[in-house]
């Protein structure tokens, strides 16, 4: 046991490291350009989300490992360790947190109302995203099937209702983009989407 979770944080933080190694080479910054670091940024608009340690977006990532988890069970139930699964998820995460961060994915991004100025994650947001989906893998290998579906569900409801955006809307806005969509997220009223002072 001891050993098994020995390998584990080793894996964990090579990921996290290489992970923070090529960001940095990508030229993100390591925090806010506001110099300070706080553990929640709520404003959707403002020049502090995906810079801090969490924010709305932070229970997709947390969806991300329920979703790993339960691929992992499907795809490797009799082949395979749960360490396995888990390092697979971890590397499908990082994977995505550089594809995230890259200039065409940016770009991509800034089409959508919700993500206008948006110039990529700071290294501390991008590492907390994949601490955020290792706590779903986490969650979701403790929990029933069908409490970790009820709290993804909450989670992407919670949200879709607080800014109008969540993991299934920014899915669709990013591969094929609906104005529809875009025009109830520019909308006033979304809570925590207006920029910060």
């Amino acid at each position: 046991m001891v050993q098994t979770t020995r390998v584990v944080v080793m894996i964990i933080a090579a990921a996290l490291i290489v992970q923070a190694a090529v960001l940095y080479a990508m030229g993100q910054p390591s925090i806010c350009a506001c110099g300070t670091v706080r553990l929640w940024a709520g404003t959707v608009l403002g020049p502090e989300n995906s810079q801090q340690i969490t924010d709305w977006y932070t229970p997709s990532h947390v969806i991300h490992g329920i979703l790993f988890f339960a691929l992992g069970r499907l795809l490797f139930r009799r082949w395979t360790s749960p360490l396995f699964a888990l390092a697979l998820a971890l590397g499908i995460e990082v994977a995505w947190e550089l594809i995230e961060n890259s200039p065409p994915v940016i770009a991509r991004y800034r089409e959508q109302a919700l993500a206008q100025g948006y110039s990529g994650d700071s290294i501390l947001n991008s590492l907390s995203d994949t601490l955020a989906m290792l706590a779903g893998f986490w969650i979701a290998a403790r929990l029933p099937v069908r409490a970790s579906i009820a709290l993804a569900l909450a989670a992407e409801l919670f949200t879709g209702l607080m800014i109008r955006d969540n993991l299934t809307l920014n899915v669709v806005q990013l591969l094929a983009p609906n104005k529809a969509i875009s025009a109830w997220q520019a909308e006033g009223g979304v809570y925590g989407a207006t920029s910060q002072d």
